[in-house]
């Protein structure tokens, strides 16, 4: 007993002064900070350390200035700087900053996240666009990327399908092939059916010209019989 009492004396006595003439940091309580000149209450969090307490008065705290947050209690003497959704590197806000939280940014709409961070993202990047002969395998998220397929044979997509279209069969519609199908486009028919098209409606402007023709005639061979009724009937004209 008389032995604890001496050693708890000892540390007393050398264990402070130590702790000056080292620099060690003086053990604050959890809802404490060391100030410098020994422990003080923290500011709650949204607010920041005004003035540090004295032997006579508590730790003086204010609230966080506007764009600044606190999200914990704590010693600060300046609240964090709230972050910026940057549109150029693909977010917008999610949630807006507050005194007591940053703000959280998400992906822009067409973009996804390549830097996940808890309930956030600090970085994103556009979805890929398919090419010409690929499909839309899986669209894009906020979380993942597109995923593009391409086309097999006889089948074509222009970049923006969600799945291989094939190409039209010009033999079934007895028509010909002007131009044979690709990956990234459909075939081109012509020959019988279009043939069909232009022989009716080169009929239709015949029939139209006669028509006009026949009316010409009609009128000038009217013009005439009613002018020799004229001569007939006046012979002095």
């Amino acid at each position: 007993m008389y032995k604890d009492i001496v050693y708890r004396l000892i540390l007393l006595l050398i264990i402070p002064p130590c702790n000056y003439y080292t620099g060690l940091q003086t053990l604050c309580g959890r809802a404490e900070y060391d100030s410098g000149d020994g422990c003080c209450p923290v500011c709650a969090a949204g607010y920041r350390v005004r003035k540090h307490c004295t032997e006579m008065t508590s730790t003086t705290c204010e609230p966080c200035p506007p764009s600044t947050y606190s999200d914990q209690p704590s010693g600060l003497t300046s609240c964090l700087a709230c972050t910026v959704c940057d549109y150029s590197a693909g977010l917008r806000v999610k949630r807006a900053c507050s005194s007591i939280s940053d703000t959280l940014c998400e992906p822009l709409e067409g973009h996804y996240c390549t830097d996940p961070i808890k309930d956030g993202c600090r970085g994103a990047v556009e979805h890929t666009k398919c090419s010409p002969g690929q499909y839309i395998k899986q669209n894009g998220s906020a979380s993942s990327d597109t995923e593009c397929g391409d086309c097999g044979n006889n089948t074509y997509s222009d970049g923006t399908f969600t799945s291989c279209r094939p190409h039209t069969q010009c033999e079934s519609l007895k028509m010909d092939v002007i131009q044979e199908g690709t990956s990234s486009s459909d075939a081109e028919c012509g020959g019988s059916g279009n043939t069909a098209v232009g022989v009716i409606v080169t009929v239709g402007l015949l029939v139209i010209l006669a028509g006009i023709g026949i009316m010409i005639f009609l009128r000038c061979r009217k013009i005439t019989t009613t002018l020799h009724t004229v001569v007939r009937t006046n012979p002095g004209l």
